[in-house]
Parts: structure tokens; sequence; C-alpha cells
């Protein structure tokens, strides 16, 4: 059921004026949550009447601004709740009641999904429109990688994990009644000292190091191979057993376990390409905690390959994030860049006078479209050889401020990964990676609004 406002606590008016006032940032931000428009997105998440009470919806706003603009994980932003008097009423929590647990709020983040986050973004943002802080006469545009929280995959370490993990459903499909008679061994210590092995290997730099790691990659393959196949038997007398007894739990676990046999055939086929010598294999399976990540090379020497996802990133000229979108995979740039203009120009009901953006967005017809809609100012660097007029007009004075002015979002991204969150998804799959770069972003802008409100 939900619930709006929390209730009112007159036991603050007993404490003296110093504790109970906020800082000029939380009273800012605390002024400006209070609109309906910020209410309306999760009236559509819960039932009016029906349910248990919800935890009030401006308590959970501040929560989650409080959590993306320090970095705080769940457990600890409650228990710092808990022991400021000033965080405290920030969010609303009367002196008298319980922060809300850690686990409630990790629910109610992932009941409200990605289109919840993104209603709360395009709400803070008509605000800002309207109270004209948001202007977008100037617009730059760059892409970046947002990494998911995994470590960096091998084969043999993905195939011993998916060792693990399909011992565990068989485990509790066994425990819930369903399978007991049928056979099947855990191989989870066999493909652990495999793996061990690969370390000492590691260790030796030596030139046959390589074709060591190779053999034992194979021998974990061979053991993952051996588990599918015991697993095939458990799983086809699990959906026998669901017949005849519908369980939902029973049910829950055949499905993970499909799942996993799913992801686990995928790297046995990618670890056998590997072994044959090929290096490089479309849309990689680079985890199966989160199997939407994906390897992405953008060039960088310190990172060459990172694995997650890419986030597109529209920054106007006084530093608020107009524009933000989450992909799977490496897109191209080049035709995410109008997509994007256009939704700004819908946003704030006028084309940006200027826009730029690095060598991945330009090309000729992005310049023909952007003229189109009206944009007075382009500066897309293009790829390749330019003509001699192209090489003219890059060289021109207004086009190299142009240029100068876009390098700004590279600090921006950087501030963004710093110190909202935006370096690494705590949240599994494209969703959830959807859902923190929203709560990241609105934290963001909320903190901006308050830095320019001064």
């Amino acid at each position: 059921m939900l619930r709006v406002a929390g209730v009112q606590d007159s036991w603050w008016e007993v404490l003296p004026e110093s504790a109970r006032q906020l800082s000029a940032e939380l009273a800012r931000i605390d002024a400006y949550l209070d609109d309906e428009r910020f209410i309306a997105p999760w009236r559509a998440v819960f039932a009016e009447r029906l349910g248990r009470p919800s935890v009030p919806v401006e308590t959970l706003l501040r929560l989650l601004y409080l959590k993306h603009r320090y970095q705080l994980g769940y457990e600890t932003l409650c228990r710092e709740v808990a022991d400021s008097l000033s965080w405290r009423r920030f969010c609303r929590i009367p002196l008298t009641a319980p922060v809300p647990h850690p686990t409630t709020l990790i629910e109610l983040v992932r009941r409200g999904g990605p289109q919840t986050s993104e209603q709360l973004n395009a709400a803070l943002l008509g605000k800002l429109v309207e109270d004209k802080l948001l202007r977008c006469r100037k617009l730059r545009i760059d892409t970046t990688v947002i990494e998911a929280d995994i470590d960096h995959p091998t084969d043999a370490d993905l195939l011993e994990h998916g060792v693990r993990k399909l011992g565990r459903p068989v485990r509790r499909i066994k425990a819930a009644g369903a399978a007991r008679r049928t056979r099947f061994r855990d191989r989870s210590r066999s493909a652990g000292r495999r793996l061990k092995e690969i370390s000492r290997t590691l260790r030796r730099r030596t030139g046959q190091a390589l074709g060591e790691i190779d053999r034992l990659t194979g021998e974990v393959a061979a053991i993952a191979a051996a588990t599918l196949r015991d697993v095939a038997a458990v799983e086809h007398n699990a959906r026998r057993a669901l017949r005849g007894r519908p369980s939902g739990r029973l049910a829950h676990l055949v499905g993970e376990l499909t799942e996993t046999v799913a992801g686990t055939r995928r790297l046995l086929e990618q670890t056998a390409l590997r072994l044959a010598g090929t290096r490089k294999i479309p849309d990689r399976l680079v985890s199966l905690a989160d199997p939407d990540a994906r390897p992405i090379r953008k060039g960088k020497p310190q990172h060459p390959t990172q694995f997650g996802y890419t986030a597109l990133v529209a920054e106007a000229e006084n530093g608020f994030v107009a524009d933000h979108q989450v992909h799977r995979g490496n897109p191209a740039d080049a035709p995410q860049l109008v997509p994007s203009v256009e939704r700004v120009t819908a946003l704030v009901g006028r084309v940006p006078g200027t826009v730029v953006a690095d060598r991945g967005f330009g090309t000729a017809a992005n310049d023909r479209a952007l003229a189109e809609l009206g944009v007075g100012r382009i500066g897309l660097q293009w790829n390749g050889t330019p003509g001699k007029a192209r090489r003219e007009y890059e060289r021109s004075r207004p086009f190299r401020r142009m240029r100068s002015w876009r390098v700004g979002i590279e600090a921006r991204i950087s501030h963004l990964k710093r110190s909202f969150g935006f370096r690494r998804t705590r949240l599994r799959r494209l969703s959830g990676a959807q859902i923190w770069a929203g709560l990241g972003i609105l934290a963001y802008n909320l903190h901006r609004m308050a830095v320019l409100s001064r």
C-alpha cells in the first residue's frame, strides 16, 4: 500500500535549533523534492489501499539521494541515518521510529525498476526547465563504460563457477522432495583444484605456461560437461514431479536450473572455440551472475577491455546531465547522437544552438541531420582523412573553441564515476545497470541544482 508521507513527530521541537538545522545543500534538496511529480512514478508501483504500508515515498527518495551522493551501501546508509540527527530529519524519519531495514530498501528499488528511475529523472529535468536552471543552449555528448559487478573473466574460472552454480539448485530440488533418487555428483572440488593449478602455472612465467593452461582449461571443460549430463537427468525428473505436484518454490528452482544449464552450455561452446584458436567470439558471455554484461573495448591503454555496459551522457552548458542511456554491449556511437539531441529538444522545447561530440559521433550524415534539426554550431570531428574544405573548417577558430569545450565532458564523466557510483553498477543485468545509472544521475542533478542555487 502506498504511503506518501510519514507520521509527523513533535519530538523535534524539543531539540535545540542547532541540532534541527539542515545543511544548506540538504535544505535546498529537501525543498526541491516536495513536489507531486516525484511521487507520481511510485503510484503505479504500489496499490492505493491493498497490502502492507510501504516506506513513505518522501523518505525513500531522500534515502536514495544520500546513498548515491555519498556512495554508501544499504546497511551503511541505514546505520549512518540512524546515527545522525541531521540525516534523520532530512529523510523525515521520526526520532521514535526505526530506520527502514536495508533489505526493504533493496526490494523497493528492484520493484520500482528502470522505468521508475527514468520517470524520476524526467520529473527532475522538467522542474529544472521550468525554473530556468536548465536551458541546454549548448550540448556535449560522449559515451563511457559502466563496469558490471564481476571479476575479470577467464574460460576456466567461468566454467568452474558454472559447476558450482549447477550444484546449488540441484541440492535444493532434492531437498524439496523431487528427483531424490537421481544420481548427481558434485564436481566443484575437482574443478576448483584445476583452477588452483592454473594459478600456480601462471606464476612460472615460462614458455610452456600457455600450453599447460589450455590443457587444464580443457579438463575443467570436461568436468563441466560431465556435470551437465548428470543435471539433465535431475532436471527431467524434477519436471515430472512438478507436473504431479505443482509447487511455486520447486518451479522457481527448476527455472533457475534451466537458466544455469543454458549459460554453462554456452560457456562450453565458447571454450571449445577458444581452445581451437578462435580469439574473437561475438556476443561473448562473461558472467553467469550477470549474463547481460559484455566485453567492451574503448581503446584506453590502462583498461584495454572492460566488462559491463555502455552509457551515453549528454551534458548541458551549466553541468546538468540532460540525457543518458544505458545499452548492452558496445553499440556504435554515431547512431545515438541525433536521438539524444531530439530527446533534449523535446525536454526544453527548443533545439540546442551548439552540439559537440568526439570522432565516434562524427559523420557527414550526423552533420546534415543536426543542421536539419536547426542546430547552428556543429562541432563533430570526422573520422578518416578530411578534404580540403573540411580541413579548413576544423582548423577555424570557432571549431577549435567548440572542440576545446567538448573535452570538458571527460571531466564530468570522471566526476560521475568518482562521486556518484558511475564507475561500477552494483545491480546486475541490464535493468539493474539502468536503475543504478538513473539513480546516480538523479543524485548528481539534485546536487548540481543545490550548487547553482547558492
